[in-house]
C-alpha cells in the first residue's frame, strides 16, 4: 500500500470499520453492491487539486467509449452525411432559382418552367433533410444515453473494486460528483456536439468543393481568414481550459461539503457549528461562483470572435464576387448568393466548435475526472489458494505485525497474538492504541508494513480476499443500514437466507419484538441510514445481520456501546450464543462487556503489554487494572 495515501497516525481513517462499516460479512468493494457489507461514514481526507491532463488522450478515450454503440454510431454518421449533403445542395439550387430571373431589354424576365422544377427540387430536398434530421436526433439521443449508461456502470463497478485505502482518501461527495455531474456533462456534450462536429467537418469540405466549382479566386479570398481563426481559437482555448477543470474540481468539493453537513448534521447542531459550516460552504460556493463566471465569460469570448472573423470573410467574398460579376461577367447574382452561403458554411465548423466550446471543455474536464478514477489501480488480491470460506476453522496468528497509517509513525510495533479456534479474545486499550487497526489488517482493508497474519496456518495474503471476508462477520459501533425493508437489511448478511432463517436471526439478536411492533413488521422500509429507528434498534438489526451470515470468525467492535443497560444484557446473551464455537475478537471500551472473555489483551503503544483473563489481570494491578478502575471511577479513557 502506498504510504502517502494513508490517513493521520493513531486512528483509522473516517469511513473505516471503527466508524461505519456495514455489519455482516465484508465483501470486495464494501458498498451496497457488495455481497456482505462495507464501510460508510464521512470522508476526512481533503480533495487534491485537479491537474490538467492530456486533452487529446481524454478525447480519444471518450471516442472509444462512444464507439461501443458502433452500429448506432455508424447509422448516425450516415444520417448526418445525408443531412449535410442535402444541406450543401441548398445554396446551389437557391442560386439557380435566382438566375431564372433575367434582365432583358431593361425588363425582368422569369423562366417559370425552370423555376417550378427548381422549387420542386428544393421542396423535396428540404423534406428529406427534415426527415433525416429527425432520425439524427433520435440516434444522437440513443448514443448519448448509451454512453452515459456505459460510463456510469463502469465507474460504479470501478469504485466498488477500489481499495479501502483509496476510497478513504477521497471525499464521498467528490466521488458522487464524478458519478452524477461529470457523467451528465459528458452526456450533454455527446448529445449536442457529436453530430455538430462530424457535420461541421463534412460541411467544411463540402462547402469548399462547391466554392471551388463556382470560383477559385473567391474561394482563396475566403481562405484568408482561416489562419487567423485557427490562431485566435487556439490561444483562447489554451487560456480558458484551466477554468473549466477548476470548475469541476470545486463542484466536487462543494458536493463533499454538503454531504458532510447532511450526514453530520446532529453533531454540527450539537456543537453550535452551524455558522462555521455555512461560512465554509459559502467560501467554496463563492469560489465556484467566481470560477463559473470566468469559465462562462471567457468561454463566451470565442463565439463573438469567431462571428466577427466569419462576418469579415462574408464581406470579402461579397466584395470580390461583385467585382467579378461587374468586371468580367464571370459570376452571376445567383453565384454570388451561393458563394455567400457557402462561405458561411465554410466558416461554420470553427464557429460551431467555438460556440460549444464551454460545454465541450466542461465535458472533457469531467471525462478526465472520470478516467482518473478508472485508471486508479484496483484492490490487490493475489490470493491463489483453493479454499472455501466454510473450510476455515478460525485459528489466527499475528506475527511481528508492524503498521502505520502514515510513514514513520507506526500504530502497531511488532505485535504478536495467537487466537485459537473458538476462543473469545477481548482487545482493550486507550484510543489510538491500535485496536481497530488489528481488524483492518485481519480483513485486509489495509496491507501490512511488516510481519505476517495466518488463518489456519495459511498466510492471509494467499487466501482470496472474498473467501477471507466471507468467513468474517463484523458488528460495529456505527451501524450502516440501507433504505430498504428490514427483511432486506437482515438478509444482506446472507442473500440466500430463507424467511425462517431471517426470523431466527432476528430472535437471536433480540430484534424480533420491536420488529413485530412496527406497522409493516419485516416489510417496514427504513429511511437512509435507518434514521427512523433508534440507535439501539439499528444495532440489533446489525447483530441479526451478523447472525444470519453464520461466520467462522466474529468481530465485535464496540457492538453494545449505543444501547442501554437493559438492552445490553439481551445483546450479551445473544452474543454468547453467536460466539459459541466461533473465534471471536471483541473490541470494547466498556470493560463490563468483556469479563467473560477467554483472554483479554491490553494494547499500549502499539504492542501487547498484558494478557490474561479478567481476574488474572486485575490481580496483576497493571494497565488493565488501571483502565478498569478509571472507568468505574467515572474517569474518561
Amino acid at each position: 500500500m502506498s504510504n502517502q495515501n494513508r490517513p493521520p497516525q493513531g486512528q483509522p481513517p473516517k469511513g473505516m470499520p471503527a466508524q461505519g462499516m456495514t455489519q455482516g460479512r465484508p465483501g470486495p468493494g464494501f458498498g451496497p453492491g457488495g455481497r456482505r457489507g462495507g464501510p460508510g461514514g464521512m470522508m476526512g481526507a481533503r480533495l487534491n487539486k485537479e491537474k490538467p491532463k492530456n486533452t487529446g488522450k481524454t478525447l480519444l478515450r471518450l471516442v472509444k467509449v462512444i464507439g461501443r454503440s458502433k452500429y448506432f454510431l455508424l447509422a448516425l454518421l450516415l444520417t448526418m452525411s445525408a443531412v449535410t449533403i442535402l444541406d450543401l445542395f441548398g445554396p446551389t439550387l437557391q442560386g439557380q432559382a435566382i438566375d431564372t430571373i433575367r434582365l432583358v431589354d431593361k425588363k425582368f424576365v422569369v423562366d417559370f418552367e425552370s423555376l417550378k422544377q427548381i422549387l420542386l427540387k428544393m421542396i423535396l430536398l428540404f423534406a428529406f433533410s427534415a426527415g433525416f434530421t429527425y432520425l439524427q436526433s433520435i440516434l444522437s439521443a440513443k448514443i448519448s444515453q448509451d454512453t452515459v449508461y456505459a460510463m456510469r456502470n463502469d465507474l460504479f463497478a470501478k469504485i466498488s473494486r477500489l481499495s479501502i485505502a483509496e476510497t478513504d482518501n477521497r471525499r464521498h461527495g467528490d466521488l458522487m460528483s464524478r458519478m452524477t455531474n461529470d457523467v451528465e456533462n459528458v452526456s450533454n456534450a455527446v448529445s449536442q456536439s457529436i453530430a455538430s462536429l462530424f457535420s461541421s467537418i463534412l460541411t467544411f469540405f463540402g462547402a469548399l468543393f462547391f466554392m471551388l466549382r463556382c470560383n477559385v479566386i473567391v474561394t482563396l479570398v475566403a481562405f484568408v481568414t482561416v489562419p487567423l481563426t485557427l490562431l485566435v481559437s487556439a490561444k483562447l482555448a489554451k487560456f480558458m481550459r484551466r477554468y473549466f477543470v477548476e470548475q469541476q474540481m470545486l463542484l466536487g468539493k462543494l458536493n463533499g461539503e454538503v454531504e458532510e453537513m447532511v450526514i453530520g448534521y446532529k453533531t454540527v447542531v450539537a456543537y453550535g457549528k452551524e455558522g462555521e459550516s455555512i461560512e465554509r460552504f459559502n467560501e467554496i460556493s463563492e469560489g465556484l461562483r467566481k470560477t463559473s463566471i470566468k469559465s462562462r465569460v471567457f468561454g463566451s469570448i470565442m463565439g463573438p470572435c469567431m462571428n466577427f472573423l466569419g462576418n469579415l470573410q462574408y464581406v470579402l467574398v461579397a466584395a470580390f464576387g461583385i467585382f467579378f460579376m461587374v468586371k468580367g461577367g464571370r459570376m452571376t447574382p445567383g453565384d454570388i448568393q451561393a458563394m455567400l452561403q457557402y462561405s458561411k458554411k465554410f466558416n461554420h465548423p470553427i464557429n460551431q466548435i467555438a460556440n460549444q466550446y464551454a460545454s465541450i471543455m466542461t465535458a472533457l474536464a469531467g471525462a478526465e475526472r472520470i478516467f482518473e478514477i478508472m485508471d486508479t489501480p484496483n484492490e490487490i488480491d493475489e490470493g491463489t489458494l483453493d479454499v472455501e470460506a466454510s473450510q476455515i476453522q478460525g485459528n489466527i496468528e499475528f506475527e511481528d505485525i508492524r503498521f502505520g497509517y502514515v510513514p514513520d509513525e507506526p500504530v502497531l510495533k511488532g505485535l504478536d497474538l495467537s487466537v485459537k479456534k473458538g476462543q473469545r479474545i477481548a482487545i482493550v486499550g486507550a484510543t489510538g492504541s491500535g485496536k481497530t487497526t488489528i481488524v483492518n489488517l485481519l480483513t485486509r482493508f489495509y496491507e501490512l508494513d511488516g510481519g505476517k497474519i495466518y488463518v489456519d496456518n495459511m498466510n492471509i495474503t494467499e487466501i482470496p480476499k472474498k473467501t477471507l471476508r466471507d468467513s468474517i462477520a463484523i458488528v460495529l459501533q456505527d451501524t450502516v443500514l440501507f433504505a430498504d425493508t428490514i427483511r432486506a437489511n437482515i438478509r444482506y448478511g446472507n442473500p440466500d437466507a430463507t424467511e425462517e432463517e431471517i426470523k431466527f436471526a432476528a430472535k437471536t439478536a433480540k430484534a424480533d419484538k420491536f420488529i413485530n411492533r412496527l406497522p409493516d413488521g419485516y416489510d417496514t422500509v427504513l429511511t437512509e441510514g435507518g434514521s427512523n429507528l433508534s440507535q439501539g434498534q439499528r444495532q440489533l438489526l446489525a447483530i441479526a445481520r451478523a447472525v444470519i451470515a453464520n461466520p467462522q470468525i466474529l468481530i465485535l467492535d464496540e457492538a453494545t456501546s449505543n444501547v442501554d443497560t437493559r438492552t445490553e444484557m439481551h445483546i450479551q446473551q445473544a452474543m454468547l450464543a453467536l460466539m459459541k464455537n466461533r473465534t471471536s475478537l471483541i473490541i470494547a471500551h466498556r470493560l463490563s462487556t468483556i469479563r467473560d472473555a477467554d483472554k483479554i489483551v491490553v494494547l499500549k503503544g502499539g504492542v501487547i503489554v498484558e494478557e490474561g483473563n479478567h481476574d488474572e489481570l486485575l490481580a496483576k494491578n497493571g494497565e488493565y487494572a488501571k483502565l478498569y478502575q478509571n472507568q468505574f471511577a467515572g474517569i474518561a479513557t
